[in-house]
């Protein structure tokens, strides 16, 4: 089996081939080769710079692409998507918070042929993790909370950052979303089209606003209508 890992990446200079690297270093029982599509989603620092120098190391098995201005992760993934060649795809963030190291845990059902779809939760399982903001935690409870409702899913981390899938189930589901709305629209989508979607407990390095993290409570607010707006219309 090929594995397909896609990263979406935006001003992640000092993370980006620390990732790269551990991606294709992890040895997965049942897949026999991988590919890392690389989508540099207009980053403004030296990103783009980076993973230029790395790519003659990796001839075979990176493949670079980038969008002119910062389009947002539902954009990337559905960029890289057109690209892959593997028969199952992860979504790997770009800044370390979500480890390679868990890709066997994240593949297995997949290998084993039980899933169609596996979340790596951050709520679940006894792996380490570090332990950071209160109000981020709960509102992504909320969040899951609320898209459970509308899904009848039984997810402990909708908003998890590493998803992974069979290769066919994620091509023919059209991703319309742009930016961090990427993660309810794959949820209600999924779910409608009745995918065997499991779930396993992961490892999480956080990260604090200090050190680079992303997210905001605007996103959290903005998850809120896309939950609806795909529930309603997945």
């Amino acid at each position: 089996m090929k594995l397909s890992i896609l990263i979406p990446v935006y001003n992640e200079t000092a993370t980006i081939e620390a990732v790269v690297r551990s991606c294709l270093a992890q040895a997965v029982p049942g897949i026999a080769r991988r590919e890392v599509v690389v989508v540099d989603d207009g980053s403004t620092d030296t990103t783009a710079r980076v993973l230029t120098a790395l790519a003659p190391e990796f001839p075979a098995e990176l493949v670079l692409l980038r969008h002119p201005r910062n389009r947002g992760k539902g954009a990337a993934v559905r960029s890289a998507l057109a690209k892959v060649t593997g028969d199952a795809v992860i979504i790997q963030d770009a800044d370390l918070e979500y480890s390679p190291a868990d890709y066997p845990l994240m593949l297995e059902p997949i290998i084993a042929g039980r899933a169609d779809v596996v979340y790596g939760s951050r709520f679940s399982g006894q792996q380490a993790k570090r332990v950071l903001y209160f109000w981020h935690y709960a509102g992504n409870r909320l969040l899951t909370l609320f898209s459970n409702i509308l899904t009848n899913l039984n997810l402990t981390d909708m908003e998890t950052g590493f998803k992974a899938f069979r290769a066919d189930v994620i091509k023919n589901i059209p991703i319309k979303s742009e930016r961090f709305g990427f993660e309810p629209e794959i949820t209600a989508k999924a779910a409608r089209r009745h995918c065997r979607m499991y779930e396993v407990g992961i490892s999480y390095n956080g990260r604090t606003y200090a050190q680079g993290k992303k997210i905001t409570w605007v996103d959290g607010v903005k998850a809120v209508f896309s939950i609806i707006r795909y529930a309603i219309a997945a």
